[in-house]
């Protein structure tokens, strides 16, 4: 190797780092994945340790990312908010104590505290005399984005500490760090909400939290359902009459100070339980509620934390030990084509095939046309490919600079490929769709949900069953399974006595189902359990709703526009007429059970829940108020009779109390219901 060559190679590692933390940090639109980045960084680390004069200002080994934003103010943590040094085995972990263990004195024992690597973004939270004070991003571990007002948007991040009464006296000033992320759940959730009024699904957790912390109004913030985790603090215990000496006693004091901490995490007596445990953590990373790429390693004595020292932007004292990569690179080679249940068009990727979170990948979703366009997606690519637990492989983007000008557009296509109907793009709309309702796809997918657990739950009646039924042509609708016959059950195959009885029986107590559950089954797009629900209650039968305008959908309380228009023109078609009529004649129930009141205690009152809630959740507290007369609104309006309140309220308690609206606390609402009731 010449001289010049190391000099070379370090500014082309420069120049690639920089540009791919540009498009992971601040484009959030990843160009490598995070294992072949790892390999570029550990490349060029052993460059400038090698040869320390090749370091310069822009390397990215002298800073660990940056996501400041040009739309918030800027705020000045009080010490470093440092990343940490990767591990990807137990020999690595055991050189990292090595190495640790030649800066100690000898005979030194260290034992450690482990803790799940948080996929979110990093949060610097102030408290003054216990009172939330000011949030910052990490932004470049100096400087950090101010979004203390959707901060407190965050409903697991208590506003003051101790929220629940202590001895405990709170710091004049304390400073920690944690992370913001979405549980699963709730991102699940989000998406559900985001379908049923016809918007385009998000992609990934952790952008979207980002995206959703970063907002520059706080009010679209506290309509994402975010949750935060701390494990650390920055400053403001060390002349604290509180100052733990050990990083597992200072979490159980931020425990005991109310702050939410991350489930499981543990205290080792050594290394060897450290590795002991890693297997047991890999296995739980795909039950968790949140997304973790690895867990954290830390040396529990804060006395020799310190003394380890830093070493250029990580601490000693700490390491991450990371999973195999749930990412990784390979060719797109075609795109197929499948038409779901309501005609939307989904183009999947082909792919050559990768092994990627314990499995071999051959096809990933590339979940819609604008998605392929926004991210100049082509044939010939070789792409990144993502997936999380049992979530569907996605496309995340595509490797540009691998490209060698052979790749081709992937364009939409122009006819269904099972029906040969033109596609249509409704304007507005991110999809394309098959309109043509009785498109034989379209009918075995809106029979696959009908069946399933989402629709009637119909025991014993799978995919495979209703593949059958439609190739002997025993069915064609939704209506033909209650008219099947068990001479008709017995001609197929692998179907036995006992096994047609056990089907016969699941069909004939989906007769039984409720409104709610027929309307969902009924595979209206946008029309899940919740807005079924909402149906259901309003309109009470499938007559009712059959002849409400937009106009009449309107007047529900959690019913956009899209979703009324879609229901309207969803009845408006003749195939769905018919289908109704069929359904009415085989006898599904069409009309709502009458709810048992409890009593009249809130006849004609409204009432809007915000903020937490001593004892009720908020699902309770509704069903609570129903229960006894009233009625629950999602917004506050002049009509509104009251305002139910719990801690961190927000911008609902402004508005009723601008309005003279009357607030209650659970308290008041429960005395309100046993005067009237004497219970």
């Amino acid at each position: 190797m010449s001289m010049t060559e190391p000099h070379a190679r370090v500014k082309i590692l420069r120049d690639l780092l920089n540009y791919y933390s540009y498009r992971y940090y601040i484009t959030h639109d990843p160009a490598v994945t995070n294992q072949e980045y790892d390999a570029l960084y550990q490349e060029l680390v052993a460059l400038e340790a090698n040869d320390p004069q090749l370091i310069t200002a822009d390397s990215p080994t002298q800073r660990a990312g940056s996501d400041l934003s040009e739309d918030f103010a800027k705020v000045e943590h009080p010490a470093p908010i440092l990343s940490l040094s990767n591990a990807y085995s137990a020999e690595d972990l055991w050189a990292w104590q090595e190495r640790n263990q030649k800066l100690l004195p000898e005979q030194t024992v260290l034992d450690y505290t482990l803790e799940p690597k948080l996929d979110g973004l990093t949060l610097v939270v102030t408290y003054e005399h216990g009172i939330l004070t000011q949030a910052a991003t990490r932004g470049n571990g100096i400087i950090g984005d101010d979004v203390t007002p959707n901060v407190r948007t965050i409903r697991n991040i208590p506003l003051r500490i101790p929220v629940e009464e202590s001895s405990l006296t709170p710091p004049a000033k304390l400073v920690i760090r944690g992370e913001v992320l979405f549980l699963l759940k709730d991102f699940e959730a989000l998406n559900r909400a985001q379908l049923e009024q016809g918007l385009p699904i998000y992609i990934n957790p952790r952008n979207t939290a980002s995206g959703a912390l970063k907002q520059k109004d706080s009010r679209i913030t506290a309509t994402r359902p975010l949750t935060a985790y701390f494990y650390d603090v920055v400053t403001g215990l060390n002349e604290h009459e509180v100052n733990p000496a050990n990083r597992w006693e200072r979490l159980n004091y931020l425990r005991e100070l109310c702050l939410p901490i991350a489930p499981d995490v543990a205290h080792l007596p050594d290394m060897q339980a450290v590795i002991d445990a890693l297997p047991t953590w890999e296995a739980r990373r795909r039950t968790l509620g949140f997304e973790i790429d690895g867990v954290v390693v830390k040396v529990n004595n804060l006395r020799l934390f310190q003394e380890l020292g830093i070493v250029g932007k990580d601490p000693r004292g700490a390491i991450a030990y990371k999973y195999p990569s749930q990412e990784a690179s390979t060719r797109l080679n075609s795109v197929t084509i499948s038409v779901g249940r309501t005609g939307r068009i989904v183009p999947t990727a082909q792919l050559e095939p990768v092994f990627v979170g314990g499995v071999t990948i051959s096809n990933a979703t590339l979940h819609n046309y604008d998605f392929v366009a926004q991210h100049d997606i082509q044939l010939g690519d070789r792409v990144i490919v993502k997936r999380s637990g049992d979530v569907i492989p996605y496309v995340v983007g595509p490797i540009v600079g691998d490209r060698n000008g052979e790749e081709q557009a992937i364009l939409p296509p122009e006819q269904c490929p099972y029906c040969q109907t033109m596609i249509a793009h409704p304007d507005g709309v991110v999809d394309y769709y098959c309109p043509n309702t009785e498109c034989p796809e379209r009918i075995f997918r809106q029979l696959d949900f009908f069946v399933s657990k989402g629709g009637l739950d119909i025991e014993g009646f799978g995919t495979q069953t209703v593949k059958q039924l439609l190739d002997q042509g025993l069915i064609a609708n939704e209506a033909d399974i209650f008219l099947l016959t068990r001479e008709q059950l017995l001609t197929l195959e692998g179907f036995k006595d006992k096994k047609v009885d056990n089907l016969l029986q699941g069909i004939n107590l989906a007769k039984t189902r409720p409104l709610t559950q027929v309307l969902t089954a009924l595979g209206i797009e946008g029309v899940g359990g919740t807005v079924a629900k909402l149906l259901a209650d309003h309109f009470n039968t499938i007559d009712s709703l059959e002849q409400a305008t937009v106009d009449n959908l309107l007047t529900v309380d959690g019913i956009g526009e899209v979703i009324a228009e879609t229901v309207v023109a969803w009845f408006a078609d003749p195939y769905h007429r018919t289908l109704l009529a069929k359904l009415k004649a085989v006898g599904l129930t069409f009309e709502s059970q009458a709810r048992q009141r409890d009593s009249d205690a809130l006849q004609n009152l409204s009432f809007v829940i915000t903020g937490t809630l001593p004892t009720l959740t908020r699902d309770e507290a509704k069903t609570l108020i129903e229960q006894h007369g009233g009625s629950v609104k999602t917004s506050i309006g002049k009509q509104t009779s009251y305002l139910l309140a719990g801690e961190s309220a927000g911008s609902k308690l402004d508005k009723a109390q601008k309005l003279g609206i009357p607030i209650l606390t659970e308290a008041d609402l429960i005395a309100r219901i046993v005067a009237h009731t004497g219970a």
